[in-house]
């Protein structure tokens, strides 16, 4: 992975990891709420 240390690998990992949830959590929000205002109008 290029990092010094394989706890370095395991922590870019699971920070990188977290962060596609949040944004993928983030997506979806906003996927359900333009599909929401279809449904209104």
């Amino acid at each position: 992975m290029g990092h010094s240390t394989m706890r370095a690998a395991l922590i870019y990992q699971h920070a990188t990891e977290a962060r596609s949830m949040e944004l993928a959590d983030r997506l979806n929000e906003l996927v359900r709420a333009q599909r929401g205002k279809g449904a209104e109008g």
